[in-house]
């Protein structure tokens, strides 16, 4: 037996608040999702102004970064990166269509060694949705600070 953690509405909401001042700060026009470990939505912002389609993508880099337990980013990172050509998991994209992205703006949540949701974000350059996804994971930190101790 092992001791599962799951994170609420209540943990998503500040990172979602964090995560806009960030992009707010940045000038850009961002989607925000925050989902669980099995990457199913918790919640969602889609910044006034901000595409359309920032919605299913930034659902779909929570869902593959939960899911895969990594940062998308890593997938296709020279020269490793598993989902380059010719390497180990080249076509994975294709895999669960509309769900799987590998490219920047999926990073996963962390709490005592276990993956316990993601968020995606999507509308920035690589650097914006890093910076906006930093963001939301800080504010992560910060609210399950006293709970790590």
């Amino acid at each position: 037996m092992h001791q599962v953690y799951r994170i609420t509405l209540d943990d998503a909401l500040p990172m979602l608040a964090a995560a806009r001042a960030k992009a707010e700060e940045l000038g850009v026009k961002q989607t925000i999702c925050v989902c669980d470990d099995g990457g199913h939505v918790l919640a969602l912002h889609r910044l006034p102004g901000s595409r359309l389609t920032g919605v299913e993508i930034a659902m779909a880099k929570a869902f593959t970064a939960a899911g895969h337990e990594r940062a998308t980013h890593k997938f296709n990172e020279p020269p490793n990166g598993p989902a380059l050509p010719g390497n180990e998991a080249f076509g994975i994209s294709h895999m669960l269509p509309g769900k799987f992205a590998i490219f920047v703006g999926g990073f996963p949540i962390e709490f005592d060694g276990q993956i316990v949701g993601a968020v995606g974000v999507s509308g920035g350059n690589g650097d914006q949705d890093k910076a906006v996804g930093a963001a939301a994971l800080q504010a992560f930190e910060e609210l399950t600070l006293a709970l790590r101790r």
